[in-house]
């Protein structure tokens, strides 16, 4: 059996944080902080031994429960120049994230729950957002990069750099599990309904998406192969979503960004 347990952290009104957890040493690691007393109660409830905390970027309502964490961990008395746990993010970034004991680049590994993470730069929702891949525990912390059948606003960056990020997590294998940062599951598949494609694996998504919000589950993670087969953020380059857009043959770049703007206004 793997060693690795990941718990989905609701946290705030449709946020979440992930905890990463080996069962073989106790030692946990969490990806972003909207807040902290719903990650502190699952830290608790495992028993687990704080080592890192992930940033993935710097918009509030992934950082805001940085400074209660560490306040609960103990920073104030830890010797002077050290740190409980590590906090690591983006090194491009680094001018508005909190304070970071470990800046990382595209390419740079690091240890989460002594386990090996791939720092993947994926801009496009904002400029410096990064990414954590494992292919031993199968997973992608993505965020607010590639989301559940969908992907961030464009608050910062281009459709040609979101579209280059979502090409680099679509090489991911299929069986890779996306941890993305919202519950916004509800909006983005009647946004993926309403451009009219003939789609039957979303057809069959949307019956399971809705059994599990009837019993107020998330929906987040989700596969990588359902994401490429529904998610059309991920699919501009398909023939079959091209032509229910009238746009065949069209430059993939430029299919993102009308599939993005119909977003925006829908």
């Amino acid at each position: 059996m793997h060693p690795i347990q990941i718990k989905t952290v609701p946290c705030l009104q449709d946020n979440y944080a992930f905890v990463i957890f080996n069962q073989a040493n106790g030692r946990a690691a969490v990806v972003d902080v909207p807040e902290a007393a719903p990650i502190i109660a699952v830290l608790d409830e495992l028993d687990a031994q704080l080592d890192a905390v992930f940033l993935t970027h710097h918009h509030w309502d992934h950082v805001d429960g940085l400074s209660a964490l560490k306040d609960r961990y103990g920073f104030e008395n830890a010797p002077e120049g050290a740190a409980v746990f590590e906090v690591i993010g983006a090194k491009a970034d680094q001018h508005r994230l909190p304070p970071l004991t470990h800046a990382v680049s595209e390419g740079d590994t690091i240890m989460l729950a002594d386990m090996p993470f791939q720092i993947l730069e994926v801009s496009g929702h904002t400029v410096g957002h990064i990414a954590a891949y494992s292919e031993d525990v199968q997973a992608v912390f993505t965020a607010d990069s590639l989301m559940a059948m969908g992907c961030g606003r464009l608050f910062e960056g281009t459709p040609d750099q979101m579209w280059a990020s979502l090409l680099k997590l679509r090489s991911l294998p299929d069986h890779t599990t996306v941890y993305s940062g919202h519950e916004y599951m509800g909006g983005n598949m009647a946004f993926a309904k309403s451009l009219g494609e003939d789609n039957a694996v979303l057809a069959k998504r949307e019956e399971e998406v809705k059994m599990l919000r009837l019993g107020s589950r998330p929906t987040v993670p989700s596969s990588l192969g359902l994401e490429k087969a529904t998610n059309p953020f991920l699919r501009a380059d398909d023939p079959s979503l091209q032509a229910a857009l009238g746009m065949t043959g069209a430059d993939p770049a430029e299919v993102f960004a009308a599939i993005r703007k119909r977003k925006d206004d829908f």
